[in-house]
């Protein structure tokens, strides 16, 4: 059986790479990552904000190997525009997408523009202009989804597994890459809490929510070994710990209310990364999971499976049922890394209130559990 290669320190070397939707936290963060491990490539950054391009390159306008990157202003819904970025590209990472849970519900038709048309623009371009590989990120709202926003990363992670079987005998080959709450990344709940902190109060949308929890680094990680080791279709899923939502707003501000304000339009109380349905082509590594496709009988193939162990029948990935936890130390260190901030002390009185916060959720929760064991 063949096992997964590590990530390579040369395998970019002398190759191009565009990131659509690169001034997002994560291009930056693997754009940072790249140019620190090669010498000799090119980096061209997609995106149509020319605001964020302009800050991004003075961001980067005192890095030593600033030469090697690129920016193409452009929108993945414009295909003669995405399909002259490609050219001469070898490789591509798909992080363009309308992401917001609310605003898809309001404005479902800009999101199937962006996220699904666009994937399809990616898919084609990348073909037609011979790309070797496309990595797709996803997110766990495309896993049960019950919000537009993930039922559009639904559809578009199965455009990209079939688009291994439009590609023929072209070597374009194309996977994904899942993972859950990126810490600190743009949107998160982390910057919210921050920006809110100095109120005293936070909102909280149920006691008993929880949600997965991936660091910018991790993330990077898990794209470049797909890039490395991806035969075509795979859903890879980083292995990551869960969190409550209220226990991350203890960490953030320790001394601040917890207010309950209800779940939002299409959002989850928790979220999945595999389903029990995924679990029949789903293997089990070390660090990550790996759905393989059903189509082609590709979820046999010995060079997909390599040395995976079968998950079995009636798994599910899901945040309230994760084996991992992140500690309230283990956040709280990684805010003093991420912000540079010492942690702070929490107050008798904030404690009182988030344990009574808290208390609240679990007894709801409870009462949630009875309520479906009696069919109500």
């Amino acid at each position: 059986m063949h096992s997964e290669k590590p990530r390579g320190r040369r395998m970019l070397d002398n190759k191009s790479i565009l990131i659509t939707g690169g001034t997002g936290s994560f291009g930056q963060k693997l754009v940072r990552r790249i140019l620190a491990r090669h010498d000799n490539c090119r980096i061209v950054v997609y995106s149509r904000d020319e605001m964020k391009q302009w800050n991004m390159a003075n961001d980067f306008a005192d890095h030593p190997k600033k030469h090697l990157l690129r920016f193409f202003l452009g929108d993945v819904r414009d295909r003669d525009r995405l399909y002259r970025a490609f050219s001469g590209i070898d490789y591509v990472v798909h992080a363009a997408a309308l992401k917001i849970v609310p605003a898809a519900e309001y404005n479902p038709f800009e999101f199937i523009k962006t996220n699904i048309n666009g994937a399809m623009n990616v898919i084609d371009c990348a073909i037609d202009q011979g790309v070797r590989r496309v990595i797709a990120l996803s997110t766990d709202k495309a896993c049960n989804p019950i919000n537009l926003y993930g039922a559009t990363k639904l559809c578009s992670d199965k455009l990209f597994v079939a688009g291994n079987s439009y590609s023929g005998a072209v070597a374009t080959r194309f996977a994904v890459v899942r993972y859950g709450n990126v810490m600190g990344s743009r949107g998160s709940v982390i910057p919210l809490f921050r920006s809110l902190r100095g109120s005293g109060e936070l909102p909280i949308t149920d006691a008993a929510m929880t949600r997965f929890m991936i660091t910018l680094e991790q993330a990077v990680e898990m794209v470049l070994h797909a890039m490395k080791n991806a035969v075509g279709g795979e859903i890879y899923v980083k292995k990551i710990p869960s969190m409550r939502v209220v226990d991350i707003a203890r960490a953030v501000a320790p001394q601040a209310k917890l207010k309950i304000v209800g779940i939002r339009p299409g959002e989850k109380m928790h979220e999945q990364m595999i389903s029990q349905e995924d679990a029949a082509t789903t293997y089990e590594y070390p660090e990550y999971f790996k759905i393989l496709p059903n189509i082609h009988n590709w979820k046999l193939d010995p060079n997909r499976i390599k040395d995976g162990k079968k998950c079995e029948p009636g798994f599910c990935y899901s945040s309230e049922q994760n084996k991992s936890w992140m500690t309230d130390g283990a956040l709280k260190a990684w805010l003093a890394q991420e912000y540079g901030e010492p942690p702070a002390k929490r107050t008798a009185t904030a404690t009182a209130t988030a344990t009574t916060t808290a208390a609240a959720g679990t007894r709801a929760a409870g009462h949630q559990r009875k309520l479906a064991a009696a069919g109500g």
